[in-house]
């Protein structure tokens, strides 16, 4: 494999949302957050790579979901996300191993349990991050539940109190 380019994959997903502003945001965002907290964390740089890939692409089935079921609840999320990996990807020779970890941390990103990786950990800390300020009135309910049971990370509690602090 060559240079891994984030890049190329974020825009590919760019013009796989085909316009669609919010999702395009929304993923960015998640990346970005993404990247901090693994960054602050000192992840290694493989474990660092598969996170932000898996960042990048962690609402692919979005759309689909839209689509099909009229939403895009994190169990239909997890479930039609494989497919569409095994199509996205290949095109960026992602390594055997961080190609598979990324369709598993995408299929997941809606588990928070039993996790098991700091990849894994962080993709869920980012994205409660952004959707919780993208829909407060949803996800600030479930704010000292995520803060309590689902945060295990410095980097991702401090950014939590930091955007939240109205919640603590």
């Amino acid at each position: 494999m060559g240079k891994l380019d984030k890049a190329a994959i974020a825009l590919k997903m760019l013009e796989f949302y085909k316009g669609n502003k919010e999702d395009i945001n929304h993923f960015l965002k998640v990346y970005a957050y993404a990247e901090m907290i693994g960054r602050l964390e000192e992840l290694d740089k493989e474990t660092e790579d598969t996170l932000e890939v898996a960042a990048i692409v962690h609402d692919i089935a979005c759309p689909l979901c839209r689509e099909k079921y009229g939403n895009t609840n994190g169990n239909h999320q997890e479930a039609e996300s494989e497919a569409l990996l095994r199509e996205f990807l290949p095109e960026f020779n992602l390594p055997e191993e961080m190609y598979e970890r990324v369709i598993f941390l995408v299929c997941h990103h809606h588990t928070y349990t039993n996790v098991k990786g700091m990849d894994w950990q962080i993709l869920l800390e980012a994205d409660y991050l952004v959707n919780a300020s993208e829909n407060p009135d949803k996800y600030l309910p479930s704010y000292r539940n995520f803060r309590d049971n689902v945060y295990k990370t410095a980097a991702g509690k401090r950014l939590l109190a930091s955007l939240f602090p109205e919640a603590q």
